[in-house]
């Protein structure tokens, strides 16, 4: 089974007025990669979600953002400024002196003033960086659930192409063995019409065409392409992290076309390597995509 790097998941916690929400994207990198978003409580177990994080992501760029409320405040513990609570109290009552108000002051008039709250962050319980620890994971779970889904629409495609690639496979093989001896007798009437009544020795001419056919046999390379194909769709069903092998074979099948069509007498072989080729550009591209 492979998987896509591509995906995204989101996991949510509550428990004793505590809770976590995490957002997790992946995306297509060359290497692996973890970027965070925490809030400051968080700052000090940076290394350990990013562990937790690797424990389930092999390869891709990961970004991870973390929200984190405790008795409904986020990032912490609330707490008031006295002094700028007593100076708030101060100014309404010269707001109500200069306009004549004679009106109590109420609790509503305080709390409309934010700047007398202010937060502090506060280190968290073992339960509390659990309660993060289990939203992550459920993020990082539902994500994992998309790169499996993503993979296995891969999956599907890279297997198809590979099976579109060994039918040309066959047609080529098929095609060569009809070509040799279509350019045998092709040669022969040519080198009979230029040389007109001439005898022509007939030991001699199959030597030259039989280093001609030497020359141009593409058996070794039909083989050995099969074998890049066989060893593909072993390494796709069976692999934990296909991605590197597999542009490793893509390299080496598209090396064995590339010879296969310098060395074809036919035309109909190299436009067929042609379309080998394209193929395998087609699952380069995938495989970028695969973990």
């Amino acid at each position: 089974m492979i998987y896509s790097m591509t995906g995204y998941g989101k996991g949510s916690i509550s428990k004793n007025k505590t809770s976590a929400e995490v957002e997790v994207k992946s995306v297509n990198s060359r290497f692996f990669e973890v970027s965070l978003k925490l809030p400051s409580i968080l700052f000090p177990y940076d290394y350990e979600i990013r562990e937790f994080i690797k424990n389930k992501v092999q390869r891709g760029k990961v970004s991870a953002v973390i929200h984190f409320k405790k008795d409904g405040v986020e990032n912490g513990y609330v707490t008031i400024d006295e002094n700028k609570l007593l100076n708030h109290i101060s100014l309404i009552k010269r707001i109500k002196k200069a306009a004549g108000i004679k009106d109590e002051i109420t609790l509503e008039n305080l709390l409309s003033s934010k700047e007398i709250f202010t937060s502090q962050d506060a280190e968290l319980s073992n339960a509390e960086f659990d309660i993060v620890k289990s939203a992550l994971n459920k993020a990082l779970d539902k994500l994992m659930l998309m790169k499996k889904k993503e993979g296995a629409e891969l999956s599907r495609d890279l297997s198809a192409r590979i099976e579109n690639i060994i039918s040309i496979v066959s047609a080529i093989e098929t095609e060569f063995r009809k070509s040799i001896n279509e350019y045998h007798v092709k040669l022969k009437q040519r080198i009979q019409e230029l040389t007109g009544n001439v005898e022509l020795n007939e030991d001699r001419l199959n030597i030259e065409l039989a280093l001609i056919a030497d020359r141009a046999d593409i058996t070794e390379e039909c083989v050995r392409l099969r074998s890049h194909l066989k060893f593909f769709k072993e390494t796709l069903k069976n692999e934990k992290e296909p991605g590197k092998k597999l542009n490793f074979l893509c390299q080496e099948m598209n090396r064995e076309t590339n010879t296969i069509s310098s060395k074809s007498i036919s035309t109909s072989i190299i436009h067929s390597s042609v379309l080998i080729k394209e193929e395998i550009e087609k699952i380069r591209e995938q495989i970028q995509n695969i973990e």
